[in-house]
């Protein structure tokens, strides 16, 4: 069984796409490890402002069977594939980490990058795996956390359950 992290984000009727987004993993997976769930400001492009949270979740799912379940999820909220790469969306689901794999495994790259990148990723992994190492950097999330540059990226916690 692989312990997996999945960001979720979306900007296009949030409440109702991340709530459809939990009930389908939950539905998948029993029991997640939810974070608290933040609101940003759109990175890339002008937008209206994400909610992104992070689930953990165990699984014995190859990542490419996993990734092809999150993608489908994913449509079935009325995800546009057709846009640019930064642009608003119904929801958008992206694997963390998959156990301690690093590289690409099924065309996937693990860990993702936006873990050290994004303040909308970053935090809400420290939330449900703050003491958990980074596969690839063999330090803990709370660290990069503490040593991130806050000033980069604005975020909020909101109360959404």
């Amino acid at each position: 069984m692989a312990r997996v992290y999945l960001s979720l984000g979306s900007n296009i009727d949030r409440e109702r796409h991340i709530r459809a987004a939990l009930d389908a993993l939950a539905h998948s997976f029993g029991e997640l490890a939810v974070s608290p769930v933040y609101e940003s400001e759109a990175v890339g492009f002008d937008g209206d402002h994400f909610y992104n949270l992070v689930v953990g979740v165990d699984t014995n799912l190859s990542v490419g069977e996993l990734q092809r379940l999150i993608k489908e999820i994913e449509d079935e909220n009325g995800r546009e594939r057709s846009g640019p790469k930064f642009s608003a969306r119904t929801l958008d689901i992206d694997i963390l980490t998959y156990d301690d794999c690093v590289g690409d495994v099924d065309g996937v790259s693990l860990p993702r990058a936006e873990i050290v990148k994004n303040a909308f990723v970053l935090l809400p992994l420290v939330d449900v795996a703050g003491e958990e190492l980074h596969p690839q950097l063999q330090v803990t999330y709370s660290q990069l956390w503490a040593e991130y540059d806050k000033t980069k990226q604005a975020l909020w916690q909101v109360s959404l359950f």
